[in-house]
């Protein structure tokens, strides 16, 4: 009876260092997918059918001990839909991360200056992105209302996950520029020439696109508060451009100039009708406390930098230094 006991015990124990084993090197045992690999758990994915895809892929030897495991741990089985980017790490590791929810994420960034024609046109080729913009429709999906959605988009880099929709990145840019466009509205200097926050956004999309240096825009900005304080036109190419859209070939020619459009600021007199551009929060700030300066005129110097001045025997000065400058550039061509 006792010799029954005793191999009863040597087996039980022999069976739990076995299984201890097992165990161990189920835990230790690595997912043998190619690194950085994007696996998709679609929705409803079951723990038992996701291994087996994985063994299908031959990316593991079996199930039988998995699921054993997570009979041990139901925890294992709680998969969040997505798309994960897989390694070389342990299968459970794997798995946690599905557990987890840590999707891999990808990103689309708005630039500075850019118009929203630009930005519609890169978002649509954003990668894992679900496309549900309605153009005509735009504004109010976006915003809300039928607003011009021109300018009103914060330039950042926005990140997703696969399968988020464009729209609902749009709208986090539109949130951010109105927080930002509200907070530096309430902090706005005295006596500026503009009545609405959104005519300060106009004036802000106008300053981005107007530098050449970043360090320029306040006292571009100081330019245009002179011009519309003093009832000048703004006279700013930027506007023109937009005004001709689609058709901008790259160089403004005189009937640019003098052809009577809303955006043609050498025509109308002060802000034109929207934005052009989706401002950064530089300029925003620079277009609600422009620095004190009498300058109403600014011409570019060839380096990117501009030649600012106070009165117009200056400014065609300036105007000429710039050609002659070209000239030189040209005869070395």
């Amino acid at each position: 009876m006792l010799r029954v006991i005793i191999s009863i015990v040597l087996l039980a124990l022999l069976v739990t260092g076995v299984g201890y084993q097992q165990l161990q090197a189920t835990i230790n045992s690595s997912l043998k997918a190619p690194a950085n690999t994007l696996f998709e758990v679609k929705k409803g994915t079951g723990f038992n059918q996701l291994c087996q895809q994985w063994q299908a892929k031959k990316w593991l030897d079996g199930c039988l001990r998995y699921q054993i495991l997570a009979k041990l741990d139901p925890t294992l089985t709680d998969l969040k839909a997505g798309l994960y980017q897989l390694n070389n790490a342990t299968v459970l590791d794997n798995i946690r991360q599905i557990n987890q929810g840590k999707q891999v994420s990808f990103s689309f960034t708005i630039i500075e200056g850019q118009s929203l024609r630009d930005v519609l046109a890169a978002i649509s080729k954003a990668q894992y992105l679900r496309q549900d913009l309605s153009l005509g429709e735009l504004s109010q999906q976006i915003v809300g209302s039928d607003q011009h959605l021109e300018g009103w988009l914060f330039p950042d880099t926005y990140y997703y996950h696969a399968n988020d929709t464009t729209s609902s990145v749009l709208k986090r840019a539109h949130k951010i520029m109105q927080n930002v466009l509200d907070e530096a509205w309430q902090n706005r200097a005295a006596d500026l020439p503009f009545k609405t926050a959104y005519e300060a956004l106009i004036m802000a999309s106008i300053i981005e696109k107007e530098t050449g240096l970043a360090s320029e825009r306040p006292l571009i900005a100081s330019v245009f508060t002179n011009r519309l304080n003093t009832k000048m036109r703004l006279q700013t190419d930027p506007t023109v451009i937009y005004g001709i859209g689609a058709d901008f070939d790259g160089d403004i020619k005189r009937k640019d100039l003098t052809n009577h459009t809303p955006y043609n600021t050498y025509k109308i007199n002060g802000l034109p009708p929207t934005p052009i551009a989706m401002p950064s929060k530089a300029a925003i700030l620079a277009a609600v406390n422009p620095p004190e300066s009498e300058y109403l005129y600014f011409v570019a110097k060839g380096d990117g930098s501009h030649q600012f001045s106070k009165t117009l025997k200056e400014h065609n000065k300036a105007v000429q230094d710039y050609l002659r400058y070209q000239k030189q550039l040209n005869s070395f061509k």
